[in-house]
Formats: C-alpha cells, sequence, structure tokens
C-alpha cells in the first residue's frame, strides 16, 4: 500500500491535495481525522470545539443597522442548517466535502489554467464556491442525527440537573458562559446562565438548576445559595 503511495503515478494526487486551494482543506480535515483518532481513545470530549455567543440583545442580535462577527456567523449557520450537533461533526463534513469538491475541480479544470497569478485568482472563486456547496451538504446530511443527540440531551438533562460544574469562561452572566461538568471521563461542556445579575468567574462552582429549552442552556446559582 505505501509503495502504491510513494509511486510516480500518485505525483497528481500530491499536486491537487497541496495546490491552492484544496490545501486549504487537505489541512482541516487532516486536523479532523487527527481529532477523531484521539477521540476514540477517550483522551478528549466530542463537545469540545463548542462555543458559546454573547448575546446582548437575547436573540441572534442581527438587525437593520448593526451586524457583529458572531451574529453573522450564527445566521449563517441557520441558514445552512449547520446546528444540532456537536461543532465537531460540522466542521468534519465541511471538511471533507469541500475536500472532495475541491480536489475534482483542480484535477479537471485547473491544468487549463497557467501557474501562477492566474492559478490562485481562479482557485479563490473555488475555494468559496465549495466551501458554500460543503455547507449545503452537510446540513442535509446532519439533519437526521439532530433527533439523536436530542434524545441524547434529554438524557443528559435528567442526570445533571442539581449537580455541581465548574465555570470554565471568563465570566457567565444573564447572556454569556460555559460550565464543565465532571462526569468521570472527559467532562461535559454546558453553555449555563446566572439569575438576577449574579456574575460568576472562571473556577466558580454552580449548579445547575433549570434547562431554558428556547435558549438550549442552563440556568445555574452558586453552590453556597443552593446548599442554602
Amino acid at each position: 500500500m505505501f509503495a502504491i503511495l510513494l509511486s510516480d503515478k500518485m505525483d497528481p494526487f500530491y499536486q491537487n491535495i497541496s495546490s491552492f486551494p484544496t490545501v486549504i482543506f487537505t489541512f482541516f480535515l487532516t486536523l479532523c481525522v487527527l481529532f477523531w483518532l484521539v477521540a476514540i481513545l477517550g483522551l478528549i470530549d466530542l463537545d469540545i470545539l463548542d462555543f458559546d455567543i454573547p448575546d446582548p440583545d437575547g436573540d441572534l442580535g442581527v438587525n437593520d443597522t448593526q451586524f457583529t462577527g458572531p451574529d453573522v456567523l450564527a445566521g449563517l449557520m441557520l441558514k445552512f442548517g449547520l446546528f444540532g450537533v456537536p461543532v465537531t461533526i460540522i466542521v468534519s463534513f465541511l471538511s471533507l466535502f469541500g475536500w472532495f469538491i475541491s480536489y475534482f475541480v483542480v484535477h479537471f479544470l485547473f491544468g487549463l489554467i497557467p501557474d501562477g497569478l492566474l492559478h490562485y485568482l481562479a482557485g479563490i472563486p473555488v475555494l468559496f464556491g465549495a466551501l458554500y456547496i460543503s455547507a449545503y451538504i452537510t446540513g442535509v446530511v446532519i439533519r437526521p442525527l439532530r433527533p439523536l443527540f436530542r434524545r441524547a440531551n434529554q438524557d443528559t438533562l435528567k442526570q445533571v440537573l442539581g449537580q455541581t460544574a465548574i465555570v470554565r469562561t471568563s465570566r457567565v452572566d444573564n447572556n454569556f458562559g460555559e460550565a464543565t461538568l465532571d462526569d468521570g471521563g472527559a467532562g461535559l461542556i454546558f453553555k449555563v446562565r446566572s439569575t438576577g445579575k449574579d456574575i460568576f468567574k472562571k473556577g466558580d462552582r454552580v449548579v445547575l438548576l433549570e434547562y431554558l429549552s428556547e435558549q438550549h442552556v442552563y440556568r445555574v446559582i452558586s453552590e453556597e445559595e443552593f446548599k442554602g
């Protein structure tokens, strides 16, 4: 097998995966493969890349006068249906589909384009086109997976309410924050919100008091307050 990979017949393959724009998807696909190999060993959690977006307006915060980076990102993810499953799965599918699309476009068409500046100029629309198509395909592929993760979240909900978690972000307030719950493994990461004007800092111990299904977050209070 390795003899085949190192043969001269594989030179076009290496050239394609290392040329722009395929090389960008090759990079992210390699990172995804390494991630899943480590995840299989149980060294990291599936939700390790999940992130929380500060939301000062209580919704996406997109309006007619102001657009922020997180707002636009959240809006695009909703538009393509990239939600309801861990971010690691979404990124993996995006990288895989984008890699295939970019690879075959480069393989069949870029031989007609001279090397140099024209090659990179042609690669820019291919990059964005492959990303757009892969986002659409990923949204379709993960659609049947959402109920599976929803049921898993419901089972988790029954087990974690009343449990103590540790704040992992710089703060937890009414609009932002995450906490980690020790489950005996890699740990569970939850998006959490405080009650009232309470603000918790990284390392504080909080109790998961209530699950807000519309926002997909947990309401928390301090461990001291919970114990009375």
